[in-house]
């Protein structure tokens, strides 16, 4: 009744906000709104149970709370699939074989053919590694600078895991080290180390493809 045109229909409208409210609709209301008391009582009657499981691992809930994009519900996931006990994964690149958070590569003959599947992995884990990319993604971080400048490239399903897979790397470094604390590179660091350098060698090259010898000289 509100869509287009309401000007022509303001009687109707008026008949519309009577409505008809009997005994049978007051039951139902009553037993959705019994519903939804109960639903949130159930929430945090889980909530606290949460909490009360965290508690031993206060100090590592705190450090990786810092990580952009990781809130407290990825934090529970993280150390709830993951552990605290990083000594059985020697490196980060091992943490996320087994998270199945690594690049997929099917090679023949010592050649690559392309990207292969990276497998399942655990689920929930992914799942929380997914949602904390996508949303560091939409912050003026490091990681948010990653998420974006690979969507623009390759997509947002693989900008998902590659910031997704930063993001256990840095996981794995915060717990492996109880003095380790989360320091972010800052949104512009392709720009100041990466960029420079990237132009550099493409303007060489361009300047080669012409015939020239390049010799560069640091400025005074």
């Amino acid at each position: 009744m509100a869509r287009a045109r309401m000007r022509a229909k303001l009687g109707r409208l008026e008949e519309a906000f009577n409505g008809h409210f009997d005994d049978h609709h007051g039951f139902l209301l009553t037993r959705m709104l019994g519903r939804i008391d109960a639903i949130d009582a159930d929430i945090a009657a889980v909530d606290e149970q949460i909490e009360a499981q965290l508690a031993p691992f206060v100090s590592a809930v705190a450090r990786l709370d810092e990580i952009p994009g990781v809130g407290p519900v990825a934090v529970a996931a993280i150390l709830a699939e993951v552990g605290t006990d990083m000594s059985r994964f020697p490196t980060a690149g091992h943490l996320c074989s087994w998270a199945k958070f690594s690049p997929g590569i099917d090679s023949s003959a010592g050649k690559s053919k392309g990207n292969s599947s990276t497998g399942h992995g655990n689920r929930y884990l992914a799942r929380a590694l997914g949602e904390a990319a996508v949303t560091a993604g939409r912050t003026d971080t490091f990681l948010g600078a990653r998420y974006r400048r690979i969507a623009r490239r390759r997509g947002k399903k693989r900008a998902i895991v590659a910031v997704g897979r930063s993001v256990l790397i840095i996981v794995w470094h915060l717990l492996r080290d109880v003095n380790a604390t989360f320091h972010d590179l800052g949104p512009d660091h392709y720009i100041r180390y990466i960029n420079p350098d990237t132009k550099k060698r493409n303007h060489i090259r361009q300047l080669e493809a012409l015939g020239y010898t390049v010799t560069l000289t640091p400025a005074a």
